[in-house]
């Protein structure tokens, strides 16, 4: 005669394991358990010899090599690999329905699902637990480390579909486009100058702000931008990294080398509106259009002994003469000098070069 059992009836589980005390209702269920305590895997996958303890776990994996995709979502038809994906597509769903059950008790600010609450957690807690083994870089998501390896590695696999560029992340590339269809769709509020990505708008912003966060080490000059401070700690290693393959003279700034460069080829892209007068270098036209504007030849005074110069870096030159201030130091000993000319005169005390000869004499200095 069958009994019928009446409310919830707690079914016995005589198999124990002796590990962790768990308790299974037969010996099949009890051994599949144990495994996790043993670590072995009998189950092997025929593509890639990955291995699993259970055969539902290959299961799943076999649909990365199948392609197989059975759980979807009925919105829009985003599929899902995993029998553990059911709860997946209930929590995709969330991206439709707006949903945001997860919320930060610092900001107030909601998610749609747990992990990024998490990730959030840590722009609060300063917290940057992936680190990159090459340079002790640390970041907040995996995502931004594995970017950041690229680097290291030399790795660009996101190529551009119209001239072959390739880059090292996804934004980067997206970027890049933009330079193809001359989309600029991030504008600054402050002058409405557009740019391609949101880091070029937040970079440009310090031109409004006065923000410096780019300060050298030797004088304490700070700048906007750190390519600018790069450029400066070069007056004071003495560094010139910019050649002349037809004279051997080297400059600091890609932009000197390339008005340089004129003295050979002969170019002059700077011309005269009155007269058609054509200059190699925009100082010479400006010198030259003062003849018709009247303004005065030398333009720049200086507030403290009323002399003038003609271009304003020759007047920033002259202001050290009353600060004191030595920005160049002789790479060979240390030596803090205020200008460049001065600074080529000391090197060659340590090169004995003595370029000037007496024609009467032909003795050097």
């Amino acid at each position: 005669m069958r009994v019928r059992r009446i409310g919830k009836v707690t079914a016995k589980k005589p198999f124990s394991c002796k590990e962790c005390k768990k308790s299974f209702r037969d010996a099949f269920h009890l051994n599949k358990h144990m495994r996790s305590h043993t670590g072995e895997k009998p189950f092997s996958c025929k593509d890639c010899k990955k291995s699993f303890n259970q055969i539902p776990h290959l299961k799943t994996h076999m649909r990365i090599h199948t392609g197989e995709k059975p759980f979807s979502c009925k919105e829009c038809k985003k599929t899902f690999r995993h029998v553990s994906s059911v709860n997946a597509v209930k929590t995709h769903m969330r991206t439709h329905t707006g949903d945001k059950p997860f919320s930060c008790i610092e900001c107030g600010k909601c998610f749609c699902f747990n992990s990024l609450l998490k990730t959030h957690m840590r722009t609060h807690t300063g917290e940057k637990p992936f680190c990159c083994k090459e340079c002790d870089k640390c970041f907040r998501h995996v995502s931004h480390l594995k970017a950041h390896m690229r680097t290291h590695t030399g790795e660009k696999p996101f190529p551009c579909t119209k001239c072959k560029k390739t880059f090292n992340q996804t934004s980067s590339l997206k970027s890049h486009m933009r330079t193809h269809t001359s989309e600029k769709p991030f504008s600054c509020k402050h002058c409405d100058k557009c740019f391609r990505s949101v880091f070029s708008v937040k970079t440009h912003m310090r031109t409004h702000t006065g923000d410096k966060p780019f300060s050298c080490i030797e004088c304490e000059k700070s700048f906007c931008f750190n390519y600018l401070l790069k450029t400066h700690m070069r007056t004071h290693t003495g560094d010139k990294p910019f050649c002349c393959k037809e004279c051997d003279k080297s400059f600091r700034h890609v932009s000197h080398l390339k008005a340089h460069m004129r003295t050979h080829t002969g170019e002059k892209p700077f011309s005269c509106k009155e007269c058609d007068t054509r200059f190699r270098f925009l100082s010479g036209l400006k010198s030259h259009t003062r003849n018709y504007t009247g303004e005065k030849i030398l333009p720049f005074p200086c507030k403290e002994c009323n002399k003038c110069f003609r271009h304003v870096s020759h007047l920033k030159a002259h202001m050290l003469t009353h600060t004191g201030e030595k920005l160049f130091s002789c790479p060979k000993c240390k030596k803090k000098i205020n200008q460049t000319s001065h600074l080529k005169i000391h090197t060659r005390t340590h090169t004995r070069e003595k370029p000037f000869s007496c024609q009467e004499c032909e003795k050097n200095f």
